[in-house]
């Protein structure tokens, strides 16, 4: 049965986009919003996944969850979907300094 999936991406090769864009709109640059059948989105997905490059990817369609959807990434990102108890949440990767990425010290000279 088909589905609703969005894809964003950020920084992937063209003709990524383009073979995306065979089978789903583009609303904004780098989304991409359709209806398609589980076999299509995993066929999508693979090709995304495996042209990232550089760039970035997120899929999210409808699953039989406790939230009604499931997360994949591919790519270099600050975001990482992690289980907790069933459900998916996003959770920030360090930083290059060791701190917890967006985070800032505060120094008072007194």
């Amino acid at each position: 049965m088909p589905s609703m999936i969005v894809i964003s991406t950020t920084a992937i090769p063209d003709h990524v986009g383009g073979a995306l864009s065979r089978w789903l709109i583009e609303p904004s640059p780098g989304l991409y919003v359709g209806t398609v059948s589980a076999r299509v989105r995993d066929e999508l997905w693979s090709v995304v996944s495996a042209s990232v490059g550089d760039g970035l990817a997120v899929l999210v369609h409808a699953a039989d969850t406790e939230q009604g959807f499931a997360i994949r990434t591919a790519g270099k990102r600050r975001r990482h979907v992690v289980d907790f108890d069933g459900l998916q949440l996003i959770k920030f990767a360090a930083d290059e300094r060791g701190g917890e990425a967006g985070s800032q010290e505060l120094q008072v000279k007194l």
